[in-house]
């Protein structure tokens, strides 16, 4: 059977994608993608290091973003949310009015997690400690997103495919600036909880033809996807939209189990609704408020005939490494084209990304929109899946030269463009 070919039953054996592989053999693809992700913190530290010498400190919104935090660690109010009168609790402008003071995009989670370090290490705002703390929750984020990215495309496609969706990933200078927090909005976590919930659901139907009992069988996978969408739908409300793609891999896998796969995923939604109410640290109307309030859509069908929307969209892939502008035609012309090259494996990450685009594309007044980069993430999964696929053709040589080629290009133009940051 060709490398990497998933059908809907005879499937190539899936784990979660958001746990470490500790379990596994240590050898030399574990060493190689350690010494990539390495590379992703060097770059990430490097342009922390440089904002702190051009800048000094944080950003007005970030360092509110903290504070805000801040205060619901201190038992004072619920972050995003008005738990007083006369107080606001929302950092960003255009998300705060004297009308609407709730945060219609963010829970409290997205607050706490950019405070946490502050509140456990105590340091001065102004000092060089504080801005390393506010961005490494984000930085960890980043490097856990690469992991996965490399495990889950490794055992989808080999150790070919993992290795070009995580040499693209690494030097993605999207990646990279979301993660270090370089100009851009803190979205890499919830990423990470958006692809971890895609491919653990992934996960959980290939067990669910199993001769066992199946929903309590898998409760460590259950939990595991209740966190992922805690984590998405926490920092941003409106990667709510994931349920129903879950929904929908979890049918088509397993079409005779459909009631174990909806309880399971029932069950899953259940955790990371509680999760989610923990995050406005149990206060039932509050939270009853926050969810009012909350904007789990916010499409305007009107863009969909504004050229500048397409457009927008397409800078921002390609903000995420130039080389997509070649790797990812040539992967849509060749799943087109080629039946081999359309199978689950590869049609799942395309769907994914194809839905975040159309959201990005609905949503263009946004200045920065965590649908791009999960649909940039996405995209590495499939341009490798394709890529791995051309591998194992008779004209092995010359793909492996040219995507070789192109990967390294991608890399060595990010380093130059990280190298011009400090002048």
């Amino acid at each position: 059977m060709h490398r990497g070919l998933l059908a809907r039953r005879d499937m190539v054996k899936q784990s979660v994608p958001m746990s470490a592989t500790f379990s596994e053999r240590f050898g030399w693809p574990q060493v190689l993608a350690g010494i990539l992700l390495l590379l992703f913190l060097g770059q990430c530290s490097w342009l922390v290091a440089r904002e702190y010498v051009t800048i000094g400190g944080l950003t007005g919104d970030e360092l509110m973003r903290i504070q805000t935090g801040l205060t619901q660690w201190r038992g004072q109010a619920v972050a995003g949310t008005q738990s007083n009168k006369d107080t606001f609790y929302t950092p960003l402008a255009r998300d705060r009015t004297r009308d609407d003071p709730f945060d219609p995009n963010h829970s409290p989670l997205w607050y706490l997690i950019a405070s946490t370090p502050a509140a456990i290490f105590r340091v001065s705002p102004s000092s060089w400690s504080w801005l390393w703390l506010a961005r490494a929750p984000y930085i960890v984020f980043g490097t856990l997103l690469g992991a996965s990215l490399w495990y889950v495309s490794r055992r989808l496609y080999g150790n070919a495919g993992g290795f070009i969706a995580l040499g693209l990933y690494c030097f993605s200078p999207g990646a990279i600036r979301s993660s270090s927090l370089w100009i851009s909005s803190p979205d890499i976590g919830a990423v990470w909880g958006t692809f971890g919930a895609v491919f653990t659901a992934i996960a959980v139907s290939h067990t669910l033809y199993a001769p066992r009992e199946v929903v309590l069988w898998n409760w460590r996978r259950t939990i595991l996807l209740g966190v992922a969408l805690t984590l998405a739908v926490g920092a941003h409300f409106g990667l709510v939209i994931v349920v129903p793609l879950l929904l929908a891999y979890m049918l088509y896998l397993a079409p005779e189990r459909k009631t174990a796969a909806s309880v399971i995923l029932g069950t899953a939604c259940v955790i990371a609704f509680c999760l989610l109410f923990a995050s406005y640290f149990f206060h039932p109307r509050i939270f009853g408020e926050g969810l009012r309030h909350a904007r789990f859509l916010d499409a305007n069908l009107l863009a969909l005939k504004m050229p500048g929307a397409y457009k927008q969209i397409g800078l921002e892939i390609l903000a995420s490494g130039p080389v997509l502008a070649i790797l990812a035609p040539v992967a849509l012309a060749t799943y087109a084209a080629w039946p081999r090259a359309r199978y689950f494996g590869n049609t799942a990450p395309l769907i994914a990304a194809a839905l975040f685009v159309l959201l990005r594309i609905l949503s263009p007044h946004d200045a920065g929109s965590v649908f791009s980069l999960a649909a940039v993430v996405f995209l590495f999964v499939f341009v490798a899946g394709i890529a791995a696929d051309l591998l194992e053709t008779r004209r092995r040589e010359l793909f492996s030269s040219v995507i070789a080629g192109l990967v390294a290009a991608n890399a060595l133009w990010n380093l130059i463009s990280l190298a011009r940051v400090a002048r």
